[in-house]
């Protein structure tokens, strides 16, 4: 391993006491060794440097809470570095990690993880022991599965795992019953597991760009959810319990092969924006003149839709249509 250098100048004017250093975009390409003598470091930024690996002597920094390497060359990190239990934030997204140690259960404080734009293929198993994980953020790596371990995760609020390789999603997702944001866009899903029901917490999910076909009957029990994108799939129709989405406001149909509604769209009575750009539709459900937030409907690319007598109706309650 290299020596490590001692960083000239004021770059690293530390007190013994001090809590956080922020040598973001620095042009480290080694880890300053002065570093290792902050024994009450609790936050350390390195974000946008040129770091290729992170030194055993890590493991000094055992007050350490919030870790972020963001955006350097890491290709793995040390065995040391899993010894740090007092960390509850680390951030590596933007690397070229491909592989994670099973020590990582050894970080039970840990509260967010943020490993996206890597090179994984898979996840230790080990990753269901950090049952005290709020926030996951996965995306833009090559995994096809989550660990089965990972239905102990039931205080996640927030899971990203965009910009995979998912042609399917576990059936214990329905576990995490706490979450509150799910992003699974840029994924080859093509339907989701009945489970999908239990996220009763949910209250936005995007799953844009991939070939979903339908939505679990299920789906209706999600009633606190808020935003639903489900852009550029090939949803020939929608369940009618989509009706029971009393909270809804924001509704993205675009780029799919829907032919018609369910009446019970007209249930929808929170929605102020309904995105079915680019559909196959030819008609429309009178139902829908009950949406009364509605402040956008856009209905362009339909070729074969025939415009119902009512429309104006919309118009005049605020709604802003595009034919």
């Amino acid at each position: 391993m290299a020596v490590l250098p001692i960083v000239p100048g004021n770059l690293l004017k530390m007190s013994s006491i001090q809590k956080l250093k922020d040598l973001t975009n620095h042009q480290l390409s080694f880890f300053p060794k002065e570093i290792f003598d902050q024994n009450n470091l609790e936050i350390l930024y390195l974000d946008q440097n040129q770091l290729s690996e992170v030194p055993d002597d890590i493991i000094k920094l055992k007050n350490l809470k919030k870790l972020s390497f963001y955006h350097n060359f890491l290709t793995f990190l040390p065995a040391n570095f899993f010894e740090i239990t007092s960390l509850e934030s680390v951030n590596v997204s933007c690397n070229k990690i491909s592989s994670f140690s099973e020590e990582i259960g050894k970080l039970k404080n840990l509260q967010v993880l943020d490993i996206q734009h890597n090179k994984l293929t898979a996840l230790p198993e080990s990753l269901g022991i950090l049952i005290n994980l709020r926030f996951l953020y996965l995306a833009d790596n090559q995994l096809t599965f989550l660990p089965s371990s990972c239905e102990n995760l039931t205080n996640l609020l927030y899971l990203n795992l965009s910009d995979n390789y998912f042609s399917s999603l576990p059936d214990f997702l329905g576990n995490l019953s706490n979450l509150i944001e799910l992003r699974v866009y840029e994924n080859s899903l093509s339907s989701l597991p009945e489970s999908f029901g239990k996220l009763v917490s949910l209250k936005e999910f995007h799953a844009m760009n991939n070939r979903l076909q339908t939505l679990p009957i299920s789906f209706g029990n999600l009633i606190n959810l808020r935003k639903l994108i489900l852009q550029n799939n090939v949803l020939e129709y929608l369940p009618e319990t989509i009706g029971d989405l009393c909270h809804l406001t924001d509704l993205d149909l675009r780029s799919n092969k829907l032919t018609c509604l369910p009446k019970a769209i007209g249930n929808l009575t929170s929605l102020r924006l309904l995105d079915l750009r680019d559909n196959l539709l030819t008609i429309l459900p009178s139902s829908l003149q009950s949406l009364s937030s509605l402040e956008k409907l856009d209905l362009r690319f339909n070729k074969q839709l025939i415009l119902p007598s009512w429309f104006h109706e919309l118009e005049q309650k605020g709604c802003t249509i595009f034919v």
